[in-house]
C-alpha cells in the first residue's frame, strides 16, 4: 500500500463533471496526499465515477465513502474526519470538489502545519485584500462582509472565517468535541475555526485565489447564509459561557 500522512476530505453531490479530474490533481501533487470522497447519493453517477478509479489506478490512494442523501456539508466533514483519525492521519484537509480550491495550493497549507508547527492552515480568500474569480459582485461583498462580521461578533482574528479549504492537525480534530459541532453549512466552518482558536490551537491564513466554478451546480443557498448569521451569536454565548470544552477522553 501507497503511505501518506495526509488525506484530503472532497464532499460531493452531482459533481460527475469534476470528480475525476479533481482526484487526478490532487493524486499528481508533489507531496502524496490520499483522497476520501463522501458522496451524498448523488443521482448523476459521481459515485460510480470513483469506485472505477478505485478499482483501475487509485486503489491505495483514494477512498469512497457513499451516504444515503444530502446529509449536510458538516455532517460528511465530521464522518471524514472521525474515518481519517482512525486511519491514522497526520494531516486532515476539507476541500471543495469544483476546483474553487486550487490543489496546487495543498502544499502550501501541508507546510503550514507540517513544517511550520500551526495546528490549522486556512486557505483565505481575504488575507491580502480579496482574491475571488467569476464571482457576481453582490456574492463577492456577502462573503466579504459576512466574514467582518463573524469576525466582530466572535473576535476571531480569521480574515476569511467561512473558508472551505482547511488543513488540520490530527490532534486538533481529535481535541475537539465533534459530537458538539451543531452547524451543517457555512456555519460549520466557522464553528471549526471558533472551537480551534478557543481550545488554543494556532491558526494560520495562508492567501489562495478563489475560483467560481466553471463545472456543474453551486449548492449555496440562503439557509446557509441565515444559519451563519445566526449561528455566530450562539457560538459567541457559548464560549462566554465556559461551554466551549475539549473532547472528554475515551476511558
Amino acid at each position: 500500500m501507497k503511505k501518506s500522512d495526509s488525506v484530503v476530505i472532497i464532499p460531493t453531490y452531482n459533481e460527475k463533471e469534476n470528480v475525476e479530474q479533481i482526484i487526478r490533481a490532487v493524486l499528481t501533487q508533489e507531496h502524496p496526499f490520499h483522497v476520501l470522497i463522501i458522496d451524498d447519493g448523488s443521482p448523476d453517477g459521481t459515485a460510480a465515477i470513483v469506485e472505477r478509479l478505485m478499482a483501475t489506478e487509485f486503489a491505495d490512494e483514494l477512498h469512497l465513502i457513499k451516504r444515503a442523501g444530502k446529509l449536510g456539508l458538516g455532517t460528511a466533514y465530521i464522518t471524514g474526519f472521525r474515518w481519517a483519525i482512525e486511519k491514522g492521519y497526520d494531516y486532515i484537509f476539507e476541500m471543495d470538489a469544483d476546483f474553487s480550491h486550487d490543489p496546487h495550493d495543498l502544499p502550501r497549507l501541508y507546510r503550514a502545519c507540517a513544517d511550520e508547527g500551526y495546528d490549522v492552515a486556512v486557505g483565505s480568500r481575504y488575507v491580502t485584500g480579496v482574491n475571488v474569480v467569476n464571482w457576481p459582485m453582490g456574492r463577492v461583498l456577502m462573503s466579504y462582509y459576512a466574514s467582518k462580521y463573524v469576525q466582530f461578533v466572535t473576535g476571531l482574528d480569521v480574515h476569511d472565517t467561512t473558508a472551505g479549504f482547511v488543513c488540520y492537525r490530527r490532534h486538533v480534530l481529535e481535541t475537539i468535541d465533534l459530537d458538539a459541532i451543531r452547524f451543517k453549512g457555512y456555519a460549520f466552518q466557522i464553528e471549526m475555526k471558533f472551537t480551534a482558536k478557543r481550545l488554543g490551537f494556532k491558526l494560520k491564513e495562508e492567501s489562495v485565489i478563489f475560483v467560481n466554478r466553471q463545472l456543474g451546480t453551486s449548492k449555496m443557498s440562503g439557509g446557509i447564509f441565515s444559519e451563519a448569521l445566526f449561528g455566530v451569536m450562539r457560538l459567541r454565548l457559548a464560549a462566554l459561557l465556559g461551554k466551549i470544552k475539549p473532547r472528554k477522553a475515551q476511558a
